[in-house]
């Protein structure tokens, strides 16, 4: 039997019921499939059944590496190494469908590398992750709510995300002590074309203090431009919170300007 590793953030999902929500999620038939963090194996049991055209998966743990190996033999393709180390964009010659029960704690570094990476186009048609829901409520946050910060203006800006399910610690072994949540994400056709170091920039000075009024971060960016306040519309009595996303994508984007 194998152990979960606590380093690696490791809990199996063994909910079947779960496991056929997650793969009725996306469209799996024919289809070139990614899964991170296999563990086990079952919900790569489940994804087979549906019979894809071809599937990868990558498993950083080398004992749970030979065990996927003995029981799938050739029918998935095993990657064994770090997914943050490895470039997804270099590694298909077409775009996949890519699900995981990412490594809690590093589950926020692995959606924000595939963002950042998203240079010429999409690497992938969706993905289907699950979260710690703490960590899921911050992604799917709104405008004026508590949650919405960097993270949910970073993973909006290409993304279109929908939440999917709520997921018990019962869901899984070991049991972890908190709630999960399960969301999709879609490429949007249409996003501001900023570089992903402005979008970062001014998310991380904005949100520094995000319970200030808006008035010090702008200055300290723009200077007091009074042309980007009367462009974008912007009160700087309102706090960080306030400000949609679009406003957000469009000051990185003014931001660029100020460099060229």
């Amino acid at each position: 039997m194998i152990k979960a590793k606590k380093s690696l953030g490791q809990n199996f999902l063994v909910d079947k019921n779960i496991l056929e929500k997650i793969v009725t999620t996306a469209d799996i038939f024919d289809k070139t499939i990614l899964e991170i963090g296999p563990g086990t194996g079952n919900l790569t049991s489940c994804i087979l059944e549906k019979n894809p055209k071809k599937m990868f998966v990558i498993e950083k743990d080398n004992q749970l590496s030979n065990k996927l190996k003995n029981k799938f033999q050739n029918q998935i393709n095993i990657i064994n190494d770090d997914v943050l180390k490895i470039d997804e964009t270099k590694l298909f010659k077409e775009k996949v469908t890519v699900f995981g029960n990412l490594p809690y704690n590093i589950s926020t570094e692995i959606l924000s590398k595939w963002i950042t990476n998203l240079k010429d186009g999409f690497w992938f048609e969706c993905l289907v992750l699950m979260f710690q829901k703490e960590v899921a409520d911050r992604i799917i946050a709104e405008i004026n709510t508590s949650n919405y910060g960097r993270l949910s203006i970073i993973c909006n800006w290409k993304l279109d995300i929908q939440k999917i399910c709520d997921i018990k610690p019962e869901a899984f072994s070991p049991k972890p002590k908190i709630n999960s949540s399960l969301l999709f994400f879609q490429p949007k056709k249409n996003f501001v074309k900023i570089k992903p170091s402005s979008l970062e920039k001014i998310t991380r000075v904005f949100f520094n203090q995000r319970r200030k009024m808006l008035k010090k971060p702008f200055n300290q960016l723009f200077n007091g431009d009074q042309k980007v306040l009367n462009k974008l519309k912007i009160n700087l009595n309102l706090r960080p919170q306030n400000l949609n996303f679009e406003t957000y994508y469009n000051l990185a984007s003014e931001y660029e300007n100020l460099s060229r």
